[in-house]
């Protein structure tokens, strides 16, 4: 069974590794197809498929997309098929979220301090990011301030959602998000569907989704099958990701780069809808 992966963040985002060492990672784990999805970001695309031409990997541009439905937030995995994320109006689109999470995590540090009495500077958390200020940055912060909490815990008592100093972030609807980046030829999957609580898995069939990921690190075994099932049932692509962050030591939400299994059944209809041919 071919390795791959599809589900992976860098540094452009909330990973801790650069694009080119992601690639080398999966070469070392020898992925033989790898997405980049960064967080509402393609920055760190070119990096990637730059160095992915030194190895055997083919490297498939996405990118996982924040978005809202039913006052909860909704990832969306776009694996595009061309270069399409060079155009200018998904970049200014994805400027505008990038511009709000520097107003997010203002508002953040300023709750740290009021809620908490945790302080830490804006300033050195925007110097670590290298593109796109996510929540783990700041998390990272408090760490290197000397507060003594683990990742996990910051986000469980601080930071996470419905705790006293969350924000969130610039959100599109699903609908919109997903239109928009149909629009710049991607097809669209709804990411990690054991993690939406406030809406039904069946209300997503109506937005014309290409697929979900139902093979995901936090699912167990039979939320595997369950979604592989609602795929199959309504003839959804279905992908697999480690959602691989890079703390393996002590980020127990994520996995390696490569630990998630996708049958050659269901890779080769992805592939074949993102244009790429399959080998055995």
């Amino acid at each position: 069974m071919l390795k791959v992966d599809f589900h992976v963040h860098t540094t452009y985002s909330d990973g801790i590794l650069s694009p080119s060492d992601i690639v080398k990672r999966a070469h070392r784990k020898n992925v033989k197809y790898l997405a980049i999805t960064d967080h509402d970001t393609i920055d760190g695309l070119n990096e990637a498929i730059s160095e992915s031409y030194k190895y055997d990997i083919s490297l498939i541009p996405g990118i996982e997309l924040s978005t809202q439905n039913h006052d909860e937030n909704v990832h969306i995995l776009g694996f595009f098929k061309d270069n399409s994320f060079h155009d200018e109006e998904l970049t200014q689109e994805l400027m505008k979220i990038k511009n709000h999470r520097i107003i997010r995590a203002k508002s953040i540090i300023e709750k740290l301090k009021n809620e908490f009495n945790i302080e830490i500077s804006f300033e050195k958390i925007f110097e670590h990011a290298k593109n796109t200020i996510a929540r783990s940055h700041i998390a990272n912060e408090i760490i290197n301030c000397g507060y003594p909490f683990t990742i996990n815990e910051i986000f469980e008592k601080f930071i996470g959602t419905n705790c006293k100093a969350y924000v969130p972030t610039l959100l599109l609807s699903t609908i919109d998000g997903l239109n928009l980046l149909k629009k710049h030829n991607a097809i669209v999957l709804l990411a990690h569907p054991k993690l939406i609580f406030n809406s039904d898995i069946d209300e997503f069939l109506n937005m014309n989704f290409d697929g979900i990921e139902a093979i995901y690190y936090q699912n167990t075994f039979e939320e595997n099958k369950k979604f592989i099932k609602f795929a199959n049932d309504n003839n959804l692509l279905i992908s697999a990701g480690s959602d691989f962050h890079g703390n393996l030591e002590e980020d127990t939400f994520h996995g390696d780069i490569g630990s998630m299994n996708l049958p050659h059944e269901y890779l080769s209809k992805l592939l074949s809808a993102i244009n790429i041919s399959s080998t055995n």
